[in-house]
């Protein structure tokens, strides 16, 4: 497999990853500045791919321990690889596993949050990549409804959920966490101001009945096409995001 060797968090992060297959974007970077972990907060992130998620949240939170768990061995094997570049074998495991079977170090009802980046699109609506790296990181191989009840399972009760995807499937996500998931977020990623949010990150708490709240929601780009200073801010500075 080729590889190429990319900054992230403007070069706080080295990720090797494959030239063809799945390449990370921005929206792990996004989804792993949603999550505020307290000390001694387990946290799964459940199709870990190359490991960014994992990796960016352990280098802004350097109390953060945090198991990783994903289907595809190459992409296991590459995240291993980034977990070792990137020095944090003590905090950061990535495990190969099926989210239905998983392997037993993810035990139901027993991490305090669980982030996921789902593959976005429904085989039946979308052309299939020839490559098959990618084809499996963009296309449901397990449908929404089934990968969203695995995950809330991993959870401790009150436990904190926490997704991004496209926001044409909100209403689906939001029907599948039902009355699940309470005091739920829902934060735009607005692709400049004048256009509507393509993705969303969607957060929640287990076991609660608080009521949706839609939030302002972050504008990625400005004039020129360049990133805006609060999206900068997350993706070069390692910034957080607050809900």
């Amino acid at each position: 497999m080729n590889e190429t060797l990319d900054n992230f968090l403007g070069g706080r992060i080295k990720l090797v990853q494959p030239s063809e297959g799945y390449r990370a974007g921005i929206d792990p970077i996004f989804l792993a500045a949603s999550i505020h972990p307290k000390s001694q907060d387990r946290i799964l992130d459940v199709g870990s791919g190359g490991g960014i998620s994992c990796i960016s949240l352990a280098v802004r939170c350097p109390n953060a321990e945090i198991i990783g768990l994903e289907i595809q061995p190459d992409l296991v094997e590459m995240a291993q690889t980034n977990i070792r570049e990137n020095n944090l074998e003590n905090r950061v495991k990535i495990l190969k596993g099926d989210l239905e079977s998983p392997p037993p170090l993810v035990v139901e009802n027993s991490f305090d949050h669980v982030m996921t980046n789902p593959p976005y699109f429904e085989e039946k609506r979308v052309k299939i990549s020839p490559v098959l790296g990618r084809a499996q990181a963009n296309t449901e191989t397990v449908d929404l409804g089934t990968w969203i009840k695995c995950c809330l399972k991993f959870l401790k009760p009150k436990g904190i959920f926490t997704m991004i995807h496209r926001t044409e499937r909100l209403s689906e996500i939001c029907a599948h966490l039902g009355t699940k998931v309470g005091d739920l977020v829902i934060y735009p990623l607005w692709p400049t101001a004048n256009k509507p949010a393509r993705r969303v990150i969607i957060q929640g708490r287990k076991n609660t009945g608080g009521e949706p709240r839609l939030a302002r929601g972050l504008i990625l780009h400005g004039e020129m096409e360049k990133y805006t200073p609060e999206a900068e801010a997350v993706l070069r500075h390692a910034e957080p995001i607050v809900l």
